[in-house]
This record gives C-alpha cells, sequence and structure tokens, in this order.
C-alpha cells in the first residue's frame, strides 16, 4: 500500500478517538476520582507519544532498535520478544493486541496464531530482511488501523499503574499526592502517559540495576512539592535516567541514549 494511503488511513483512525481517563485514587480504601480527557487532548497524547518512540512515521510503527533483543512495534515501541529470548522490560505488545481485539480490532490471520506466544522473527537481523515481506506490510497495516486504540491504550496502562504503585511505594500518600499534582493538567496527563510507556511503572523486580529502578513509581517517590508540578516531574526524571545509566551494565553502553532521554523528559515541562 502506498505511502499516501496509509496517511489518510491513519488521519482518519485518529479522528476517531474518544478516550476518558479515569484515574483510581487510594486513601484507606479505594476511592474513585475521575479525570477526564477531551478527545483532543487524547489525540494530542498518542501524536506526541508516536513522534518521540518513532519520529511520527508509517515506517517507525515496526522496529527493532540495535543492540535490543526484541521487536518495537506501534506508537509505543511495544516490546516483543521472539522465543527464547527474554529479558528484564515489560513485554507490552501482546497486552496491546489482547485490548485492541478486545476493543473490536481485526488482527492479521498471522497475528491472532501469535497473539499469545512469540514474535515470529527470531533476531534484528532476520526482522531486517523481512521488513518488505507480505508479513511485515500486514503487521505495519495492522498497526496504522489502530493507531486511536493504541493510544487507548496507553492511557489504560497509566490508569492501571497507580494502584500497582501505591501498593509498592515507601510513602503512599506522598506518591498518590505527586501523581495527582501532575495529572492535574492536560500537559500532566501527558508526562504521565509517556512516561509510563517511555520507562514502566517501577513495580517489577526485573526492571532494576543494583536494586535501583527508573519507572515512574521512582519519580513520584523522588518528587515532595518544591516546586511547580511539571518542573520537578521533569527534574526528578532526569535525575531518575542518570542514576539508571550510572547503574547499567558497562556493556549495554546506555550513556549513549542519555541526551535523547533528557531532551524527551525536558518536553514534559513546555
Amino acid at each position: 500500500m502506498k505511502s499516501g494511503t496509509l496517511e489518510k488511513k491513519v488521519n482518519a483512525s485518529s479522528c476517531q478517538l474518544a478516550v476518558s481517563l479515569t484515574i483510581i485514587m487510594l486513601a484507606n480504601s479505594f476511592l474513585h476520582a475521575a479525570v477526564d480527557i477531551s478527545s483532543a487532548d487524547a489525540q494530542r497524547i498518542g501524536k506526541r507519544i508516536w513522534q518521540n518512540e518513532c519520529g511520527g512515521t508509517i515506517s517507525g510503527l515496526t522496529s527493532w532498535n540495535v543492540g535490543e533483543n526484541f521487536a518495537s512495534l506501534g506508537i509505543g515501541h511495544f516490546i516483543w520478544y521472539p522465543k527464547g529470548q527474554r529479558g528484564p522490560f515489560d513485554e507490552s505488545f501482546p497486552k496491546l493486541v489482547r485490548f485492541v481485539s478486545a476493543h473490536g480490532a481485526k488482527l492479521p490471520q498471522f497475528l491472532l496464531a501469535e497473539r499469545d506466544t512469540f514474535c515470529p522473527w527470531n533476531s534484528r537481523a532476520e526482522f531486517q530482511e523481512a521488513i518488505d515481506s507480505p508479513k511485515m506490510q500486514q503487521l505495519r497495516q495492522f498497526l496504522v488501523d489502530t493507531i486511536d486504540l493504541q493510544a487507548q491504550f496507553l492511557i489504560a496502562r497509566l490508569q492501571d499503574a497507580l494502584p500497582k504503585m501505591v501498593a509498592q511505594a515507601a510513602d503512599r500518600e506522598n506518591v498518590r499526592l505527586q501523581f495527582g499534582r501532575v495529572a492535574s493538567s492536560a500537559q500532566g496527563c501527558y508526562a504521565l502517559v509517556d512516561y509510563v510507556n517511555f520507562k514502566g511503572e517501577g513495580t517489577l523486580a526485573t526492571e532494576r540495576y543494583q536494586g535501583q529502578g527508573w519507572g515512574l513509581l521512582q519519580v513520584l517517590e523522588n518528587m515532595h512539592g518544591t516546586q511547580s508540578a511539571l518542573d520537578e516531574f521533569a527534574a526528578s526524571a532526569k535525575t531518575v535516567l542518570r542514576r539508571r545509566v550510572a547503574n547499567s551494565p558497562p556493556e549495554r553502553g546506555e550513556a549513549r541514549w542519555m541526551a535523547g532521554w533528557l531532551a524527551r523528559v525536558d518536553g514534559y515541562a513546555k
């Protein structure tokens, strides 16, 4: 399919997006407080994350980064491991597939078979060799057709993250408070959704270097209300990311990503 036709599909898909984000706030027992995100704000969040992860390109929807052992797919570069490969990072693509399928999306036939198993390409070399294959074209078309649902999935992921983070927090009240401060604006909601997609919730024991995590939980725990919410969130995220790189295994060479990570976080306070 020609790129121009795909772009038209992207625009049509985006126009269908209507999302309301309900954030679960916890006190001594579960309480519910709604934070509504307009359709326009939801579209903007999805498009900004697509820009962050894929440069806003259709080709970027199907990627496998150098030095990684997993494919990165969709607007959020959702992780999909091949058989026999695992790592410390949460595998999010199968969860996305189940989410969009539950919301009525039609899956490619090969993805129906693979949805609860493994990425069909075993290495980056195999993935790149197949980049224009019929299977890859089907996958890319599926991702183009479900951009609106991918944005919904990202927002639902944030909604699900809060109770898990609070349950693990050393100071639960502070985490609730800082989350609420940041979530009080559309820009803050974008920052929260993007960071969870970017670096995770911070609740998995596997997502640690030298015992220290780098997810949203750690960013919120490092906030104490000393600045405006977005400025403090961005500053805390930078501290957590620098600590991650300092603690990372040298062979991963994570310092090469630091400039891009910090630039991305700078966008939260703008």
